[in-house]
C-alpha cells in the first residue's frame, strides 16, 4: 500500500483530488430534498425476477453471457470461465442488522445455487460492494478473491485464506489459476471505508476481465474522471461495459455517475454494450427508484447507445441484444415515463440460445 502512488498520509487519494462529502453550499438544498423531495425512492411491489439457473447450465454460444443478480452482483461468463462481481447477498447494506437501506426483493438465486465459480471480484469495501454475510458463504467454496489494495485484510479476517486473495494497485494484472483470464485492476473516482474511523485506507478500483475473445469493463464505484479515456487506451476495447448509473446526485456528483455521466464515461472507453449496475436494489440516494433506468433509456436512444437491461437474474449475451424492455415499469413509476420515439425502443429482441 506505501509504495502506491495514490497513497500518501496514510490513505488513499482520488486523481483529481476528489473528496468524499458534498460539494460546497449543497448540504442545506440536499437536507430539504431527503425531507420533502416526494420522490418515491422505493418500488411499490417487488420486482420481477428471472430464475437463471437452466441457462447456466446450458454452453455460451457466443463466449461472452451475464447475469445482472442486483445492484453491482454481476456473473460474467467468460471465454469458458465465471467470474462474479461485488457480492451482496445480504438483507441490508448497513453494518447493522436492523438499520440501513433494506433490499427491494431478495436475490433471484442463493449462493448455494451459483455454478463453479473461477474468481470473485470485489472492487472496494463499501458496505453495498464487500457484503460480510456473503464473503463468509463464498470463503466456503475455494474461489479466488480480486480486489483492491488493503481490501484483503477484511477477507482474511472473515475466513478467505491469504493465498486465495489478491489485491492490486490500479494497472496491476493477475492471472486466473486455470484457463486464460486476466484480471486488472484500473482507475475510478470514489472513496472508501466502513466505519468513522477508517475513511481512504483502502483502495477503491475498477476492472478489466479480459479472456482469449472477450473484454468486460466494471466500473465498481466511481465519478466521471478523464482517466476512462487511459483505460480505453490501456485497456480497451470492451465487449461489454458494466457502468454504475443508480446512487447519483449532484451535491455529490464527483463520485457516482449517474446516467448522463455513464454515457460520457462509455464514450471514453470506446463504447460496447452498456450494462447498468447499481441501481433497482436498495435505496441509496434521493432519487426515484427508477430514475436511473429511465433516464438511462431515454438518454441512450437519443445518444445511439447500445443498451444491455435484462431484469435482475435473466442471463444475456450481449451482442444478441437488440433492444430494452422496461420490466421495470411492471411495478408502477417514481419517475416520468418517456414520451413519444422511446416507446419503439421499449421492447426487446434477444436471438434464440
Amino acid at each position: 500500500m506505501s509504495a502506491s502512488p495514490r497513497f500518501h498520509e496514510g490513505v488513499f487519494h482520488n486523481t483529481a483530488g476528489v473528496g468524499r462529502g458534498l460539494k460546497s453550499g449543497t448540504t442545506l438544498p440536499t437536507l430539504g430534498e431527503f425531507f420533502t423531495g416526494g420522490q418515491e425512492r422505493k418500488p411499490p411491489g417487488l420486482l420481477p425476477t428471472e430464475n437463471p439457473l437452466a441457462i447456466w447450465a446450458r454452453p455460451v454460444d457466443t463466449g461472452l453471457r451475464a447475469t445482472w443478480l442486483g445492484h453491482s452482483t454481476v456473473l460474467l461468463e467468460v471465454d469458458g470461465l465465471r467470474v462474479l462481481t461485488d457480492p451482496v447477498w445480504g438483507e441490508r447494506a448497513s453494518p447493522f442488522a436492523l438499520l440501513g437501506p433494506k433490499r427491494f426483493q431478495p436475490m433471484p438465486v442463493t449462493i448455494a445455487q451459483l455454478p463453479p465459480l473461477d474468481a470473485v471480484i470485489i472492487s472496494h469495501d463499501h458496505y453495498d460492494h464487500l457484503d460480510h454475510p456473503s464473503v463468509l458463504e463464498l470463503a466456503r467454496l475455494g474461489v479466488p478473491f480480486y480486489t483492491s489494495l488493503g481490501v484483503g485484510a477484511h477477507l482474511e479476517a472473515w475466513g478467505v485464506p491469504p493465498e486465495r486473495i489478491t489485491e492490486l494497485d490500479w494497472w496491476e494484472s493477475a492471472r486466473l489459476p486455470r484457463g486464460e483470464l486476466r484480471i486488472t485492476a484500473a482507475p475510478s473516482q470514489h472513496f472508501s471505508g466502513r466505519g468513522l474511523g477508517d475513511s481512504n485506507r483502502t483502495l477503491w478500483s475498477s476492472f478489466v476481465v479480459e479472456g482469449p475473445r472477450h473484454k468486460v469493463f466494471f466500473s465498481g464505484d466511481t465519478g466521471l474522471t478523464p482517466e476512462y479515456a487511459e483505460i480505453r487506451q490501456r485497456l480497451g476495447p470492451f465487449d461489454l461495459v458494466m457502468l454504475e448509473v443508480g446512487a447519483f446526485h449532484e451535491a455529490w456528483g464527483g463520485i457516482h455517475l449517474g446516467p448522463a455521466n455513464a454515457l460520457e464515461a462509455l464514450e471514453l472507453l470506446g463504447g460496447g454494450a452498456l450494462l447498468p449496475v447499481h441501481w433497482g436494489t436498495f435505496n441509496l440516494a434521493l432519487h426515484a427508484w427508477d430514475e436511473p433506468a429511465e433516464t438511462l433509456l431515454r438518454l441512450g436512444a437519443e445518444r445511439g447507445a447500445r443498451l444491455v437491461m435484462p431484469r435482475a437474474g435473466a442471463p444475456v449475451e450481449p451482442s444478441r441484444v437488440e433492444r430494452v424492455e422496461p420490466w421495470w415499469r411492471a411495478v408502477g413509476s417514481g419517475a416520468p415515463e418517456p414520451e413519444g420515439p422511446q416507446e419503439a425502443q421499449a421492447t426487446v429482441r434477444i436471438s434464440a440460445p
